[in-house]
Order: structure tokens, then sequence, then C-alpha cells
């Protein structure tokens, strides 16, 4: 990591996931800056939040520039401790408040953690069954796909695993995948276990090359992490989305929200997300 990358904080009195998740999103729109990131969960106490500032008071001096705080911390008198550290705070839910007051006619309660504390039950069961079957169906474990509500197909490491279990955890998807084989590949034709389910396919691609880094760092120096043998698989696979008018998404610069999301399109599926 260059030492002028800008250091980024996603704080927060939870997990921090909500920051950490809109904050790259926003950082993403900048491809020009060099950013080093880290995530400061559960700051809820002004001990914690001051030992907050001062760590980020240090990192910005040692760098010599100003870090960025993205906060969702709920207690404003946690966020004003933040801001002894010098650095641009950019409040996540701040923009949202003022016109909610102003539309409900009612004040806001901050409570440290409260937005973490309203749990459904049925959707947190339906979320908890919804990855088991996304673990229990990885990459063919279970090929019995009748109550799946979607089933992703690629080639090994194209991003399958990953998905299925953003699907499952936000959005109670059963979602199973598939991975090509060299045999799968080497047919032409949709693989026998897929046919009754052509319905509920989404096919992954990748860029050859990336592929390549992701399998060597994997199993260095295998056949399976050659230039060659990822070109050829990318190739087939991508050649039997096409002749069996299987939508594809190319994951290689595609993050796994937006493969989600596309993937949801264009299946036609309808979910809130949890």
């Amino acid at each position: 990591m260059s030492a002028t990358a800008r250091p980024v904080f996603f704080i927060s009195d939870g997990t921090g996931i909500t920051a950490e998740t809109i904050g790259h999103s926003v950082l993403t729109q900048f491809s020009g800056v060099e950013f080093v990131t880290q995530r400061i969960p559960f700051v809820d106490t002004e001990d914690k939040a001051r030992l907050a500032a001062e760590r980020i008071r240090r990192v910005g001096e040692q760098r010599a520039c100003k870090p960025i705080i993205v906060n969702t911390i709920m207690d404003p008198s946690l966020s004003r401790l933040l801001a002894e550290s010098g650095a641009l705070i950019l409040d996540v839910f701040e923009p949202f408040i003022e016109p909610l007051q102003t539309e409900l006619g009612v004040q806001r309660q901050p409570r440290v953690g409260q937005a973490h504390g309203l749990v459904n039950m049925a959707e947190y069961e339906a979320r908890i069954s919804a990855t088991n079957y996304a673990m229990s169906h990885d990459d063919g474990v279970d090929l019995d796909y009748n109550d799946a509500d979607v089933i992703l197909v690629g080639v090994s490491r194209s991003g399958k695993t990953p998905t299925c279990l953003y699907l499952a955890l936000h959005f109670g998807i059963r979602a199973a995948n598939y991975p090509l084989t060299d045999d799968d590949l080497g047919c032409a034709e949709l693989p026998k276990k897929l046919k009754p389910h052509r319905r509920k396919l989404f096919g992954l691609t990748i860029d050859p090359v990336r592929l390549q880094q992701v399998r060597q760092a994997r199993r260095p120096n295998s056949r399976y992490a050659t230039l060659d043998q990822c070109r050829f698989e990318v190739s087939a696979a991508e050649t039997l989305f096409r002749q069996e008018a299987i939508p594809m998404l190319n994951s290689t610069h595609t993050s796994i929200e937006e493969i989600a999301s596309k993937m949801m399109s264009a299946l036609g599926i309808e979910r809130e997300m949890f």
C-alpha cells in the first residue's frame, strides 16, 4: 500500500458492516485516488470514542494527511468526540434525520446499537435456512435443486459461493451453485442435472487472467491454474451460456452486491433486503 494512500475509517456502534458497505460504494467513485481502509466496530462508549479519535489522529499525523471517517454511530455525543480526531467525518444517517423529523413530527431518540436490535425472527430464520441451503448445495455437493430459487453456474473460482451466501444472508434466497468441470465443458450441452431447472440458471464468467491469479494463489503451479486452462474453461463456459440462452454476468470487476442485484433482476426475483 502506498504511503500516500488516504486513510479511511468505517466506524460504528455496531458491527460497522453498514458503514463499510456504503463507504466502499462511495470510494469506488474516485478511481484516481488510493485509499487504505479499516473498520472500527462497537464504538459505543465515550472511552471507546476517545480512543478511536486518538488512533485516527495519530494515523493522520503519520501520513501527513486528513483521515476520512464514514460514521454510522447513532449517538451525536460520540460522534462529536470522533471529530476531535481532525478527520473529515461523513455521517451516513445525518442527511436523513432532519427531513424525517420534519415529516414525521417526531424527534429522533438516538440509542447506541438501536439499529441492530430490530430482529424479525421469521426473517432471521429464513436467512439461516437459506444459508444452510447454500452451504449444503455448494460446488455441486447436493444436486437436488427442486427447492432452489436460483442456481449459479460457472467455472471454479468465478464467484459463485460468496454470491450464494450473500443472497442467503441478505435476501433469504435459496441459492445453489454448480461448478462446470472439463467433462461438462467438453459435452457442449447443458449438464443433465441442470436441464430440468433451466429457468433458475444464471451464469457467472470472469476474465481468464484474473481467474489464473486467483487459482494460482489457491493451487500454485497446477494445471488448474495455468492461463491456457483458464482461457479454455472461460471460453467454453461462455459459449455454453450463449448456446443455451442462459443470462450471464462477468464478475471480474463487479461487487457481490451488484452481481446479486443484476441476477435477481434478470431472473425476475423480487425480495426485500433483510
